[in-house]
């Protein structure tokens, strides 16, 4: 009996008051759930994405938004003249999809290079992660282009007058 507990039971030998004393417990059976069980993204692991220019996101990662995962994948992309559209429009597509991120800050002048693919996703409704728009150094912010100012001018009529804009 002591092979068989040996083989199906993980058993250990105590001496308690100098008698032997077996005590014995069971591995717990590797179960389909933990075997391919994917980590929960929670609010602490959720990060904060930027594009834009050399001084918006040099600033953003010395405040602390800057992360680089084991595998290289940042979470900021620095535009400059040299950077091209299609790069843009790629990080913009990665940072939106990754599980990671719940928010996408990016200038004014980078969503403008790439508009058709910020349109698109405002459009599609997705809420995480939420794009923001930012005014950055070089240029300067334009209300009447942001999708979120888009929706409060939609549900605030007299809200883009009060800024001393006229309605989109």
């Amino acid at each position: 009996w002591l092979k068989a507990a040996f083989l199906f039971k993980r058993c250990s030998l105590l001496c308690v008051d100098q008698v032997p004393f077996l005590r014995c417990w069971q591995h717990p059976a590797p179960s389909a759930n933990k075997m391919g069980k994917k980590k929960f993204i929670n609010q602490v692991d959720m990060k904060i994405a930027v594009i834009g220019d050399e001084d918006t996101v040099t600033g953003m990662v010395l405040a602390g938004i800057g992360h680089v995962d084991g595998q290289g994948k940042k979470n900021f992309l620095i535009v400059d003249s040299k950077t091209h559209q299609r790069q843009v429009e790629e990080a913009f597509h990665d940072f939106t999809t990754r599980k990671d991120i719940c928010m996408v800050l990016i200038t004014q002048g980078c969503a403008d290079d790439i508009r058709m693919a910020v349109d698109s996703y405002s459009a599609s409704g997705a809420v995480v992660p939420t794009v923001l728009e930012i005014p950055s150094k070089e240029q300067p912010y334009d209300p009447r282009k942001d999708a979120i100012m888009q929706r409060v001018a939609f549900f605030m009529p007299t809200a883009m007058a009060a800024m001393g804009l006229e309605d989109a």
